[in-house]
């Protein structure tokens, strides 16, 4: 799996600021003939290429709609493929909309899979790869089977159980190339190692390594903690709303993240700040 991050922190879905208890993966394609991740995730940060027409994700309301996932599967500018994380995993994206018995946005972390124009095979087969493996290195962040009823499901999926809008995807494109969302689960259970009839050479994926990032606070006064919880003594406090450098996260009480500082003077509450 190549797993980078670039938050859309200018959507609106992630201002917004609501957040989730990951019970599920909705997995999504997106329906249109553009294979390249600078079509929908920007800025460029060198690897993803120019986006000409500025018509990417990074904005209030691309295409003037809400919406806005959690990561996208496709081709760097060098042809290569990559997953860009593109909100918090916790946090409630806008990517299934409305079914009869409520929204798989409140329950399910999302990702769409740049279409091309469904009849390269070797494509299909690459991006699928990465989205099984990226399942399932958020199956094991989150304890989710991928055999269990409603874990991973597809858009077509989920409107059929009344928590998405009636989309199709990604079942117009994976039975072309002989894949649906069943083996797309079954893999995921063998990537887990949990399939003890299934012998592989290949590991289960292994975590991203963490790469530091800039955050700008957003309140008058925000505690530095000793350790990653409002249970650990006070160290400091900044006044500045100044910018940061998160050089780790960790879960901990009294907040849904909490990123130490470079400066090694402790550790602050992720929910004061925005992503730079």
């Amino acid at each position: 799996m190549n797993l980078k991050k670039l938050i859309l922190t200018k959507n609106e879905c992630y201002t917004t600021g609501r957040t989730i208890t990951p019970k599920g993966i909705m997995v999504h394609s997106t329906g249109a003939n553009n294979a390249n991740l600078r079509r929908y995730v920007n800025p460029d940060d060198g690897l993803l290429g120019h986006n000409p027409n500025n018509n990417h994700w990074n904005q209030a309301r691309p295409d003037n709609r809400q919406v806005c996932v959690h990561a996208f599967i496709g081709r760097l500018a060098d042809g290569s493929i990559a997953t860009y994380q593109t909100l918090p995993w916790n946090h409630r994206g806008w990517h299934s909309g409305n079914g009869s018995k409520g929204s798989a946005n409140d329950t399910h972390i999302s990702f769409e899979i740049c279409e091309d124009s469904l009849n390269d095979a070797d494509y299909l087969n690459d991006v699928y790869k990465e989205a099984t493996e990226l399942c399932a290195y958020l199956c094991k962040e989150y304890k989710l089977d991928p055999m269990a009823d409603g874990i991973i499901i597809g858009h077509f999926e989920g409107h059929k159980r009344g928590i998405a809008s009636n989309h199709g995807d990604p079942h117009n494109w994976f039975p072309r190339h002989g894949k649906s969302m069943d083996t797309f689960r079954t893999e995921v259970k063998r990537l887990l190692g949990s399939d003890n009839s299934t012998t592989s050479s290949e590991p289960p994926p292994h975590p991203p390594s963490f790469q530091p990032y800039t955050v700008k606070v957003k309140v008058n006064a925000l505690n530095i903690r000793k350790g990653a919880g409002t249970n650990t003594a006070v160290v400091g406090i900044i006044k500045d709303k100044g910018v940061y450098t998160i050089i780790k996260e960790s879960s901990g009480t009294g907040a849904s993240k909490w990123g130490r500082l470079k400066s090694g003077a402790g550790w602050i509450s992720l929910d004061h700040v925005q992503l730079l």
